[in-house]
C-alpha cells in the first residue's frame, strides 16, 4: 500500500502525458500537487516542510531551467535576426556524395554540438533534413536520436553538474562514471540512425563511417573525463572530434566535404546577406568563454569555489551551490550580449526576440523546475523540523526510502538492470535527463546501499537511459515535427523509435548490471 500510494504522483504523471496528451508542464504541476498532498496527509509531513522542499528543487533545477530560458533566448535572438537561416544554408551542402557520413555528421556531429551549446537540434535540424531529400519520418526521427548518446552533456553539462550534486560526487568522478558507457552507446546511436534510413542495408553500408563515429565521439568523452578538465565543454569537443574524423574519412576516400549544388536562389540571398562566422558570432563567443572558465585554473577555482554562492534553505543541511557566475546559463547571456555589435539587430527584430522568447520560454523552464521540485517534496516526505534542523524519525514515513526498501527486496541483484528501465520511463515521463535524475538519485543511492551496488554506476545508467528517451518524448516529437509542418508523424515516429529505445536501454542495463 505504502508504494501504491507513493507512485501515485508519477502515475498521475504518465497518465496526464500518455493517455490525456496533457503538456509537460501541467502534468508536472499535476504532479506535484499530488505528491505534496501525499506526503502531507499519507506520509505526516508538515505543509513547511513540503513547500521549502519545493523551493530548494527549483533552485538545484537552475542549471537546467535557467539554461533552457537562456538558450531559448539565444536561439531566437539567431532566428529573429537571420543568422539561424544562414547556418542552415551551410549545413545544407555537407557530404551530399556519401549520405552515411552525412547522416553522422548531420544529426550525431552537429546535432551533439548544438544541444551542447543549449541549441535544439529538434527545432534546427529538420528542415535542414527535408532540404536534403529525406522523408518527413526520418527529418523527425534523427534529429531526435543522433544527440542522446552525449545527452548527459547537454547543455553546457547540466545534467551531469546536477548528477554531480545530487550524489555529492565532484564534477571529473561524476564524469569518469558515465565515460564508460559512452562508446559503445554512441556507436548504437549511429547504427540506429542507419536503420531508421534504410534498415539492414544501409547498416552495412555506412558500416565503417558509423563506427568511426560512435568510437571516436564515445572516447572523447572518455578522454575528457581522464583529462578532469573541461568537462561541461564534453560535448562540444565530441561533436568537433567526430565531424572531423568524418571529413578526414571523406578525404580518404576523395569526396568533397561541401556540395554547393543543393543551394536555390533563396539559399544563396541568405549565404549573401551574412558571413558565416558572424552568424555563428554567439556560439564562438560562448563556447570560447567557456573554455577559459573551465580550463583556466586560477578563473575556474574563484567563479566554482569561491564564488559558489551558496543558499541555505533547508535546515541543518548542506547549502544548495548556486554557482551562478560558473554555469552555463549566465554565460549565454553574455555571449549573446557580446555578438550584438557583429549581428547588430534592428528595433523590429529586438522586439520579435522578446515577443517570441516571452511565448516559447516560460513553460519549458516551468516544466524543467517542476519535476525537481517533486524529486524534493519525495526525498523530503516523513521530515519534521526540530532543534533548528529537520528530522527522520521513521524511514517507513519516506517516500524514497519506502520505495527504496521495497525495491531491493522485489528486484534484489537485478536492481541495477531495473533502474535503467527507471531511467527511460523517467525520461518518457519529464522530457529531460536532468529531471530524470533529481526524481532517482536519491531512490537509487538508497537502493544501492541495501543491495552493497555502486550507486554511481546504477544511478548513471538510469541517467543515460533517460537520454535516450529523447527519442520517443512527444514533446521533443512535435517541436521536430512543428518544425516542418507535420504534426501527427511524431505518432509513427514512436511506434518505431519505441523499439530502438528499448532495444538501447536493454544494452545499457546489461553494462549497468555488470559494472554495479
Amino acid at each position: 500500500m505504502d508504494v501504491l500510494v507513493t507512485l501515485i504522483p508519477i502515475i498521475a504523471v504518465l497518465a496526464l502525458l500518455v493517455f490525456a496528451r496533457c503538456a509537460a508542464d501541467l502534468s508536472g504541476l499535476a504532479g506535484w500537487v499530488l505528491v505534496v498532498l501525499v506526503a502531507m496527509f499519507y506520509f505526516d509531513t508538515p505543509l513547511e516542510v513540503a513547500l521549502t522542499a519545493s523551493l530548494a528543487g527549483i533552485i538545484a533545477s537552475f542549471p537546467v531551467s535557467l539554461m533552457v530560458a537562456t538558450s531559448i533566448l539565444q536561439i531566437t535572438f539567431l532566428e529573429s535576426t537571420g543568422a539561424l537561416k544562414r547556418i542552415v544554408v551551410f549545413v545544407k551542402t555537407i557530404a551530399k556524395s556519401n549520405q552515411c557520413v552525412q547522416i553522422m555528421i548531420i544529426n550525431m556531429g552537429i546535432g551533439t554540438l548544438l544541444v551542447a551549446v543549449g541549441a535544439t537540434p529538434v527545432s534546427i535540424l529538420p528542415p535542414i533534413m527535408v532540404a536534403l531529400g529525406y522523408s518527413t519520418f526520418v527529418a523527425v526521427a534523427l534529429p531526435a536520436l543522433g544527440f542522446d548518446s552525449l545527452c548527459t552533456y547537454a547543455l553546457l553539462g547540466a545534467p551531469l553538474v546536477v548528477f554531480s550534486d545530487m550524489t555529492g560526487t565532484p564534477l571529473n568522478e561524476s564524469a569518469l562514471v558515465f565515460s564508460r558507457f559512452m562508446p559503445i552507446i554512441s556507436t548504437m546511436i549511429g547504427f540506429g540512425m542507419l536503420w531508421i534510413v534504410g534498415g539492414w542495408a544501409k547498416m552495412r553500408e555506412g558500416f565503417v563511417p558509423c563506427i568511426l563515429a560512435g568510437v571516436s565521439m564515445g572516447l572523447t568523452a572518455v578522454g575528457v573525463a581522464h583529462a578532469g578538465t573541461g568537462i561541461v565543454l564534453t560535448g562540444v569537443i565530441g561533436g568537433v572530434v567526430t565531424i572531423l574524423v568524418m571529413i578526414l574519412y571523406l578525404k580518404v576516400l576523395n569526396k568533397p566535404l561541401l556540395e554547393r549544388s543543393c543551394l536555390n536562389k533563396q539559399d544563396l540571398e541568405v549565404e549573401a546577406s551574412m558571413s558565416l562566422l558572424k552568424a555563428l558570432a554567439p556560439w564562438l563567443i560562448l563556447v570560447t568563454c567557456c573554455l577559459i572558465i573551465n580550463f583556466w585554473t586560477p578563473l575556474h577555482n574563484y567563479l566554482f569555489r569561491e564564488l559558489a554562492m551558496p543558499l541555505h534553505i533547508i535546515p541543518g543541511e548542506k547549502p544548495v551551490m548556486t554557482r551562478m557566475l560558473w554555469n552555463a546559463y549566465t554565460w549565454v547571456i553574455i555571449s549573446t550580449l557580446m555578438a550584438i555589435p557583429f549581428i547588430q539587430p534592428n528595433r523590429e527584430q529586438w522586439q520579435e526576440i522578446f515577443r517570441k522568447w516571452w511565448r516559447r520560454a516560460p513553460r519549458p523552464v516551468f516544466s524543467a523546475a517542476i519535476f525537481f521540485a517533486i524529486a524534493y517534496v519525495m526525498m523530503k516526505s516523513g521530515f519534521a523540523p526540530e532543534g533548528g534542523k529537520w528530522i527522520l524519525k521513521n524511514p517507513e514515513l519516506n517516500m524514497i526510502s519506502v520505495l527504496a526498501i521495497s525495491s531491493a527486496h522485489f528486484f534484489q541483484g537485478l536492481y541495477p538492470a531495473v533502474a535503467s528501465f527507471l531511467g527511460l520511463l523517467g525520461g518518457f515521463v519529464s522530457g529531460s535527463e536532468a529531471s530524470a535524475i533529481a526524481l532517482f538519485a536519491k531512490y537509487n543511492i538508497l537502493t544501492s546501499k541495501i543491495l552493497n551496488l555502486d550507486a554511481l554506476v546504477v544511478t548513471a545508467g538510469t541517467a543515460i537511459s533517460a537520454g535516450l528517451a529523447s527519442v520517443i518524448s512527444p514533446a521533443k516529437l512535435q517541436n521536430a515535427a512543428a518544425t516542418i509542418d507535420s504534426m501527427g508523424i511524431e505518432s509513427q515516429v514512436i511506434k518505431i523509435a519505441l523499439l530502438i529505445a528499448l532495444i538501447f536501454t536493454s544494452v545499457a542495463a546489461l553494462l549497468t548490471f555488470i559494472w554495479a
